[in-house]
């Protein structure tokens, strides 16, 4: 059981696929519009479970609890080499040296 007051995440669904707008891609009218909200547990519950939370800013939602602690997980892409380059071009440019 995860405890009340406990930092999660919940998912809803907003649209399901054929309450989509006809007028958007194919590809994003297949999948639901989905609303993804962190907020603190106002009861004990189970992962799965219909729960609703509170967010920083106050306002109940309420949703499917999917996580437990939320963190964010993303990158900006692989190591790009040109990258060094340009950095030690504009640091040339900026400060007269590449050595700071």
């Amino acid at each position: 059981m995860i405890k009340k007051g406990s930092w999660v995440q919940i998912k809803k669904i907003i649209l399901k696929p054929e309450q989509r707008p006809k007028t958007l891609p194919e590809a994003t009218r297949k999948v639901p519009l989905t609303m993804w909200v962190k907020g603190y547990l106002n009861c004990e519950a189970s992962l799965g479970d219909l729960v609703e939370i509170t967010t920083v800013t106050g306002r109940k939602e309420s949703g499917e609890l999917v996580s437990i602690n939320p963190y964010y997980n993303h990158s900006y892409g692989k190591f790009v080499p040109e990258i060094l380059e340009i950095d030690r071009i504009v640091k040339r440019a900026l400060f007269g040296s590449d050595k700071l």
